[in-house]
C-alpha cells in the first residue's frame, strides 16, 4: 500500500502529519504543495493539542508491503 504523507509544523512549532492512502500516481508535487496551503489558508486543521497547522515542512510517498504468516 502507498501513502502520501503530508508534514506541517503547528504554531506550537511541532511537526504534524496527514496521512492520505492510495494516492494519485504519480504524484505531481506542483499540486501537492497546493493542496497543502489550501490546508493551512483554511485554518481548519489543528493538531490534537489544538494548534493550527501553519507551514509546510515535507510530503512524501510511503510504499509498505505487509506479508502475514499462519501460526498454525
Amino acid at each position: 500500500m502507498k501513502i502520501l504523507e503530508l508534514h506541517f509544523v503547528t504554531s506550537d512549532g511541532k511537526t504534524a502529519k496527514i496521512n492520505i492512502d492510495h494516492p494519485q500516481e504519480p504524484v505531481n508535487p506542483e499540486e501537492v504543495k497546493n493542496a497543502m496551503q489550501s490546508i493551512i489558508d483554511s485554518g481548519v486543521f489543528i493538531d490534537s493539542e489544538g494548534y493550527r497547522y501553519e507551514e509546510m515542512k515535507a510530503a512524501r510517498l510511503v510504499e509498505r508491503t505487509v506479508t502475514d504468516y499462519s501460526l498454525e
